[in-house]
């Protein structure tokens, strides 16, 4: 298996999205973030609320592997994503 680079997926909420429909996938979002963070393939997530975005830092061998990644969270239906390669560290 070929060593997974890091992403950064950038997740925005599409216009029209009615969050009322987002909440009701709450627990289901939370499980699969558990096993794909158990997969190693999610790392952290961060909410920026007011500007209707999610950033997702993920573990994949390439940038459409990623976003496959995201798309399998079940809030990913209401979200465009951007995908970002990680060089290095800080």
């Amino acid at each position: 298996m070929s060593e997974l680079a890091a992403f950064m997926v950038v997740s925005t909420f599409k216009a029209g999205t009615d969050m009322k429909d987002v909440m009701t996938v709450v627990e289901a979002e939370k499980a699969k973030v558990k096993v794909l963070q158990a997969e190693g393939r999610i790392g952290s997530i961060r909410l920026a609320v007011p500007n209707g975005k999610v950033f997702l830092d993920v573990f994949a061998a390439d940038s459409d592997s990623a976003a496959d990644t995201v798309r399998e969270l079940p809030m990913a239906v209401w979200w465009d994503l951007e995908v970002y390669p990680l060089s290095g560290t800080a």
